[in-house]
């Protein structure tokens, strides 16, 4: 049974499998496919926090493959509440779906959920990490840049979240080199930080912004305050990443980029200018999720 948790648990040449069928099916989207591969399939959504981007794309991309969607909404079920533990909760979903993808808060509630299942489990997000949205940047990057990423140099400028976590991953796992921008205070996770320098990945963490995105193929951001995040000084942290925001002197001093955010966002860590600008492919990068959730469910349910 083929589990999409992190990228770090996948084989390299696995993810560039997804990513390529991905681009496949991009190329064909406008081709009504007879086989209809996932008919008969049901995906089982739970969403703990908000979404539009994720809920959206995984039910198109079901749709479009020919499957049914179950939206479980936990304020009006018994997941999660005291009612009913999680191993019942998960072995009943086991027998009403084929695949479940979820959007928590807590990683190791993802974790728990997913060794008690007996169907594959996509990861929507999680505060640790939220691969699906990465496998999507990579895409997009080779789709608008005509070329693999391996080698190229991608910025991150601002937080240090579960985004990048992933980012972290994927720089390892495609080979290409990952400049992170960031105050101390808010840097990556330090376990993800030390399996990648362990992997001999190409990744480093300045406190300079024009450092990161100097000769940079891609700039990234995202909002200063992630979704649902608490127990955090929210003014303080505002003001310790204002310095990093994206704005058009910093994309001057990177090499032609392009700007990547997947959105939403404020106008806090990246002005109106880059991300209404030429070198922004924001909704380029959103309409890519809707492709790669297609191509993950179909990895994740041995039809690659």
């Amino acid at each position: 049974m083929r589990n999409f948790i992190n990228l770090a648990d996948i084989d390299k040449k696995e993810l560039r499998k997804i990513i390529d069928h991905a681009k496949s099916l991009k190329e064909k989207r406008h081709i009504a496919d007879p086989n209809a591969p996932l008919a008969g399939k049901t995906l089982i959504m739970i969403f703990e926090k908000p979404s539009t981007r994720t809920k959206l794309s995984f039910e198109s991309a079901m749709q479009k493959l020919g499957g049914h969607v179950l939206n479980l909404n936990t304020n009006e079920s018994h997941y999660g509440s005291k009612d009913e533990s999680i191993y019942d909760t998960a072995k009943v979903l086991s027998k009403y779906g084929d695949i479940v993808m979820m959007r928590t808060g807590k990683h190791e509630h993802f974790l728990e959920f997913s060794k008690h299942l007996e169907i594959p489990i996509i990861n929507g997000l999680t505060n640790l990490s939220h691969p699906c949205q990465i496998m999507a940047d990579v895409m997009t990057f080779e789709e608008l840049t005509r070329g693999p990423i391996t080698d190229k140099k991608i910025a991150w400028l601002g937080d240090g979240n579960n985004i990048v976590y992933s980012l972290i991953e994927a720089a390892t796992q495609f080979n290409f080199q990952l400049a992170i921008a960031c105050p101390k205070k808010f840097e990556p996770n330090k376990k993800i930080i030390k399996w990648a320098k362990n992997k001999k990945a190409n990744i480093f963490i300045t406190r300079d912004p024009k450092e990161a995105a100097e000769g940079a193929d891609a700039i990234m951001t995202d909002k200063p305050i992630s979704m649902g995040e608490i127990n955090v000084n929210k003014k303080q942290k505002k003001k310790l990443l204002k310095p990093y925001q994206v704005n058009e002197k910093i994309m001057k001093l990177a090499q032609d980029p392009i700007f990547l955010h997947c959105l939403p966002a404020s106008r806090e860590e990246v002005s109106s200018k880059v991300i209404y600008g030429k070198k922004s492919k924001v909704f380029e990068q959103a309409l890519n999720r809707i492709f790669v959730q297609q191509a993950i469910i179909q990895w994740c349910l041995n039809l690659l």
